[in-house]
């Protein structure tokens, strides 16, 4: 017993005081994108052509960039020699529309929170089935790390259930594979109404790198209706918990 208070003691608290302060990010960590169209050059697309997902596009009034098709590589800010991409570390990227990620400025994405009934059922409960309809594993290993102690996801009330009669929503990562399809399928059916459709990382909101493809789906939103959008390749743990606690009406950090 006393080893064990010992050793309580010596590890501290470890649960992050968030929203209410936001922990120092890695130094590599890519936030929120800022696009000063100013600086873009009339005769240049270097940014534009280096994007592997075709994420940037350029017209008349400058670039413009997809937050949902973004990798966060950073390839568009190293090939700018005008700096008009330049990426921050904001970490809140969530929104509430699939027009919403459209990134033309260094505007925060918004996300509306529940209201009315929505809101006095799920605000202080939400249960979640997560499906993984064909990732590749990153996305899911961020969302896992919210279950830890360090972010302990469940002191908002939130949590993952394993059957889908238990859930209040889907969460769903990964590009909806075809083979993957008709299971997201049968879990919707399977949650009752009402329910939310939550697409976290780059695959579950655009097809990330494989949209376009035979084998997949260009987005959750094209089988089923999306609530709330998470971008990243894969999003950082604080991103997806910002973005759940915007739609929970509880504020972000």
């Amino acid at each position: 017993m006393i080893r064990a208070i010992l050793t309580r003691l010596q590890q501290r608290y470890r649960t992050l005081v968030y929203p209410t302060r936001t922990p120092v990010l890695p130094d590599r960590f890519r936030g929120l994108p800022r696009i000063e169209r100013a600086r873009c050059a009339a005769d240049c697309a270097a940014c534009v052509a280096v994007c592997p997902v075709q994420a940037i596009t350029k017209d008349t009034n400058g670039i413009a960039l997809d937050l949902g098709r973004c990798l966060f590589c950073g390839a568009c800010e190293t090939a700018c020699a005008y700096h008009a991409v330049t990426f921050t570390r904001e970490h809140r990227l969530a929104a509430g529309s699939r027009a919403g990620l459209r990134c033309t400025a260094q505007e925060l994405p918004r996300v509306t929170a529940l209201q009315g009934r929505m809101h006095a059922l799920f605000g202080r409960s939400l249960k979640l089935r997560q499906v993984c309809a064909g990732g590749c594993n990153a996305c899911e290993a961020d969302i896992n790390v919210l279950n830890t102690v360090v972010f302990d996801l469940g002191r908002f009330g939130i949590q993952f259930v394993a059957a889908p009669r238990h859930a209040d929503g889907v969460l769903i990562t990964g590009p909806v594979t075809a083979n993957m399809r008709g299971a997201l399928e049968k879990t919707w059916q399977a949650v009752p109404a009402p329910k939310l459709v939550i697409a976290v990382g780059a695959c579950a909101i655009s097809g990330g790198p494989y949209r376009d493809q035979v084998e997949t789906h260009n987005g959750a939103d094209t089988i089923l209706p999306v609530d709330l959008y998470i971008p990243g390749c894969p999003p950082h743990p604080l991103t997806i918990l910002d973005g759940l606690l915007q739609l929970l009406g509880k504020g972000g950090g």
